[in-house]
This record gives structure tokens, sequence and C-alpha cells, in this order.
């Protein structure tokens, strides 16, 4: 087994397993993971519309070994099941994006998001409670004035640390169809959601109005050729944004130069090698995920086979193209006949933008160095999840006689993917989510 330094400078471990359970329904499969933007705080969402938060361990920062441990500080339900009567439609409680706002005080804000209605969540420390009322005893109930012949002055007692989680905004009413991205836009104050024909603007304190800043929905949906897959804000520029598309294409626009942006700033798109057409050319093009360097300079975008970097100033083709998983270019056919084909990966950079990180399927996930041009493939299993055990690199044979330390391709466990994963802002820390699993990941400590 070759030395894991020698693929990329980063080397993981996981320091602990959270989330995990051998038995599982598919109300328990994370569909989402975010950190904040301190990394304190680690988000995921499930299926049965609950957000769990975890925090980093306080006493662990200072301890190389232990840097990365995560522990439950909030549970809450955020979306519960719904049914709409004019379309008689059933509206999931899956949470499918969560989003954090800058701290700005004592307490911490998120945005979530099911397939129609965006919460605005905040999430509160309370360790003091006031007793000593005048008109309440002190189980809360009401009592008789003409008893009353003292005033007295309320005051706070300690109490034991609660962590209390309540609705501060329900944004509803706004999508015709399943949302699919929200973000959140540098000035703070508004946010973007998306659906798939449309993209709304809100302001963090108007609930009952947003307006429509991309419309590709044609006058005849019978013309309808593509979707919008996702969006996301420029980390820097409130007035710029990207979306991407069904047909592996990704529009640039400036909230400037119109109030509509159906007419886009800038249009990127890789032309297709004729000699690569086939059946499933159209849809392993789709773009699952779009992501802004955090300089604001890229673009990386992920489509079913591959991770491509654009650079802003570049239309017509990407800079960098990264390999996933090519070895299953010839079992498209099988993929597409159990619907995997059709599996939204999503990807993240690292704080410094040097390296990239992305999912596959038998839960695997692969990083690529930009700087080194060296990639890894990575296991996140619980098997080999034990603490500081260093995660060895997986390699997938393709045909011929294959390694002790390979996998076959016709081995490969198309049912346990990682479809989500996260990356600490500034540090080599990272949350990767295996079906009903979260692992975190730090780097390796000499």
């Amino acid at each position: 087994m070759k030395c894991f330094s020698r693929y990329l400078p980063y080397i993981f471990r996981p320091p602990n397993t959270i989330l995990s359970s051998s038995c599982h329904t598919e109300a328990d499969i994370i569909s989402t993971v975010e950190f904040n933007h301190t990394g304190e705080l680690l988000a995921t969402g499930d299926k049965g519309g609950r957000v769990v938060i975890f925090q980093r361990e306080q006493e662990s920062k200072n301890q190389i070994h232990r840097r990365g441990e995560y522990n439950v500080y909030s549970t809450f339900q955020s979306h519960e099941p719904e049914f709409d009567y004019l379309k008689s439609l059933e509206i999931e409680e899956k949470i499918n994006k969560i989003r954090w706002l800058p701290q700005q005080n004592a307490a911490y804000f998120l945005l979530s998001t099911n397939d129609k209605t965006v919460k605005l969540w905040k999430v509160s420390e309370r360790d003091k409670r006031p007793e000593g009322y005048n008109l309440k005893d002190e189980e809360g109930r009401l009592r008789d004035p003409a008893t009353i012949t003292t005033l007295r002055v309320p005051v706070l007692r300690p109490m034991d640390l609660m962590v209390e989680a309540t609705p501060r905004r329900v944004f509803a009413n706004a999508h015709t169809y399943h949302i699919n991205s929200i973000s959140v836009n540098s000035d703070y104050e508004t946010y973007m959601s998306a659906d798939d024909l449309r993209i709304n603007l809100w302001n963090f304190e108007i609930t009952n109005q947003s307006f429509n800043i991309v419309d590709i929905k044609p006058a005849n949906m019978e013309e309808l050729t593509e979707v919008i897959t996702a969006a996301e804000f420029h980390p820097h520029h409130c007035n710029t944004f990207v979306y991407s598309s069904s047909k592996g294409t990704i529009r640039l626009c400036d909230m400037r130069a119109s109030a509509l942006c159906d007419q886009h700033t800038k249009f990127f798109e890789e032309p297709e090698d004729p000699s690569n057409r086939s059946f499933f050319s159209e849809i392993i093009s789709s773009i699952s995920d779009v992501k802004f360097s955090h300089s604001g300079r890229y673009i990386m975008t992920r489509d079913y086979l591959t991770v491509k970097v654009w650079d802003l100033n570049m239309e017509n083709h990407p800079i960098e193209t990264y390999q996933v998983h090519d070895y299953l270019r010839s079992k498209l056919c099988s993929l597409y006949e159990n619907d995997c084909i059709f599996d939204k990966f999503e990807c993240v950079w690292n704080g410094s933008d040097s390296v990239i990180m992305t999912g596959s399927y038998n839960n695997f996930f692969r990083m690529f160095d930009r700087n080194t041009k060296r990639d890894v493939t990575l296991e996140a299993s619980r098997e080999n999840s034990k603490p500081r055990a260093i995660l060895k690199p997986r390699k997938v044979c393709v045909g011929g006689k294959r390694r002790k330390d390979e996998i076959s391709v016709d081995s490969l466990d198309f049912s346990k993917k990682i479809l989500h994963t996260a990356w600490h802002p500034s540090e080599n820390i990272i949350a990767v989510a295996a079906t009903n699993n979260l692992y975190i990941f730090q780097d390796k400590v000499n």
C-alpha cells in the first residue's frame, strides 16, 4: 500500500462517527450537511424534516489529536409533511438545503428549506430563568389579585443550559416547483431560492413578497428543454450570481443590468466531443451542483462523471477537469435502469480553494489537489471508522487482474453513495454524509 501522503498533503482520520445507526428508516437519511462561517457548528438535515446541529468541543481545539470532535448541540423539527389540496400533492418534509447566516450576536441563525417553504431559524442558549412574578405563582398559574399584598421584583435564577430553536420567519407560497437551492447574499439582507424554472430574491424582513429574478418557463411547457439545477450568489459581489442547468451550462447574471435576469452576462459551456456522443450524453452532462470559490475567481461544477473548475474570465471551456469515477462510463446502461444515473452529487472547496472534494458510490469520496494534480479515493464506512485510524486510499479495478488492495468495479455497491459533504472553512476537517451516518474526519497529525 502506498503511503497516503504521496497523494495529498491531507491525511484524514475519523475522530468520531455520529448520527450512526445500523438500522434506519427513510426519514433518517441525511439530505444536507453545512458548516457555519466559523466552523464551530455543523448542521445536518434529513428526510424526516429534522435539523441536527453539532458543536465543536471547546476543549478539543487546543488538543491537536481531538480538534475535530463535535457533539450534538441542538435537534429540532424544521419541517412537517404537508398536503397541497389544490394540486392534490403531498409536500415532503425532507430538508433540501441548509445555509448559515454570519453570527451577529450570541444567537445563531440558519435557513432551511424543503420543496416549497424556506424557514429562518434562531438558535439561542438560555441558562437563566425569571422567578418572583407578582401575578403568577411558581408553577405559572395566575394568582388572585385580591391575595397580592406586596410587590416583588422578579429576579433571574441560574438554570441548566438549554438550547432553543425558534422559527423567526417563514417564506412560503412563492415556488410552483421544487426548491433545489438557497443562497445567502453577501449583503446579508437578502437571499435567493431557486426551483426548476424560477429563481426568487427575498429580503429577510419580508415574508409575503419576493422578486422573481430568473424565469425560464416557456409559454408552452412542451417546449421546455432544460431546468435549473443549482444557483449560488457570488461570495463578495452582492449583484452577481450563477445558476446551472440540466444541459450542462452555467449562466452568470448581474442584477445591475436588469430586474429580470433572463439575459445572462456570461455563458459557460464546454463543447461536446462528437466522438463521445451517446444516448446518455445529455443525462450525464446535467450539472448537479455549482459553487463559487472562496476567492470568487472560480466556479466549480459537478456533473455525473466529472468535476470542472471554470475561470470567470474564460467562458468557452473549463480550466480544470477531474474524472470522479470514469470507470462507470461502461456501466451507464445499468445505472440508467436503476435510476442511479440521476443521482445529484455535491462538491466543495477547502478553505484555501486548493483542494476540492466530491462523493461517489460504495461510500467512496474523492479529493483532488489543484496544485499538485494528485487525487485520492477514500472510504467512509463503519469498518474503518475507529478513532485515530488512518484512512487508506482505495482503488477501483476496471478489468484484468485485480490486486489485493483493489476493489472491482463490478463489486461496487450503488446503494451506498456519498451525495453530501462539507469542508471546515479554515481547517482540514471534513464532514461526510453516508446514508444515515455522518462521519467527521480531520487531517493526520504526526
